[in-house]
């Protein structure tokens, strides 16, 4: 509905006037495409494509709206180009995809702010920066990048998996209170969202957990492992990979800590 309302307060501008007139085709386009209304959006994405050529708009301009005409499974394979070599299927890393990062965010850098694809890039640039060690940097764009989450309103889904992010940019900088908090508050905002069985929730407790045991946290760390192991055993069976990870940590917390028991041991052991 904003949308339309946002293209119809400028529908009667001078096509000349194509940068405003081009962001609010932008704005109705993902507008539509938002309401599932996809065969709309495509006629808008390929009008508004269709301007920015006539007016010699810039490439990387052009090369956003391209982005939004294809479908997911196309956009995916487009996508991957930024973090994925298309000829080895390997994940770039360390300098490969922190150069990478840069070029997808100047790319996307004109995008409104509304603009998911922008999103995206911002997500990039962070995974680049923190494949090549820049965890100071890294950390800045994830903060940059959350806030414009917040400032959106977007799911609650979105923000989580943000605050994962920045939870391990700390973790790399030696911050481990903050990010022993930040886990803190994910698994319980996971757990609120999706439920004590889902796989996100348990992967946020073994996050949380090994937060807690490199803070030599071990009572906390047992307590919170005693409650989810069971649940990851019962819903996901004993040989998946979130059951056997919690296992590893709570036999850790056993034997790491001092006060550790012979029986403590012993079960460390089984």
């Amino acid at each position: 509905a904003l949308g339309w309302a946002c293209w119809k307060t400028y529908v009667g501008r001078q096509e000349t006037d194509r940068e405003l007139l081009s962001l609010a085709m932008s704005v109705l386009g993902n507008g539509l495409l938002e309401a599932r209304r996809l065969e709309e959006a495509l006629s808008v994405q390929e009008a508004e494509l269709s301007l920015k050529r006539r007016f010699g708009a810039p490439e990387e301009s052009m090369l956003g709206s391209q982005e939004n005409n294809l479908d997911d499974k196309d956009f995916n394979t487009k996508w991957r180009r930024w973090d994925k070599c298309s000829m080895c299927e390997q994940w770039y890393h360390s300098a490969v995809a922190c150069a990478l990062g840069w070029a997808c965010w100047k790319t996307y850098l004109g995008r409104p702010e509304t603009d998911w694809i922008g999103c995206y890039a911002m997500t990039n640039l962070g995974n680049g920066l923190a494949a090549a060690n820049h965890n100071e940097e890294a950390l800045s764009v994830r903060e940059a990048h959350l806030a414009t989450l917040l400032r959106l309103d977007t799911s609650k889904e979105d923000i989580l998996i943000m605050q994962t992010n920045i939870a391990n940019s700390y973790q790399k900088l030696g911050r481990l209170e903050e990010a022993m908090c930040m886990r803190r508050d994910m698994y319980s905002g996971w757990f609120k969202l999706k439920g004590e069985e889902h796989r996100d929730t348990l992967a946020a407790a073994i996050n949380y957990g090994s937060s807690l045991m490199t803070l030599k946290r071990f009572k906390e760390a047992k307590a919170l492992l005693r409650k989810t192991m069971p649940v990851a055993q019962r819903v996901h069976g004993e040989s998946n990979e979130l059951t056997l990870r919690m296992r590893v940590n709570y036999a850790q917390s056993l034997y790491c800590d001092d006060g550790a028991t012979l029986d403590d041991l012993r079960e460390a052991v089984t």
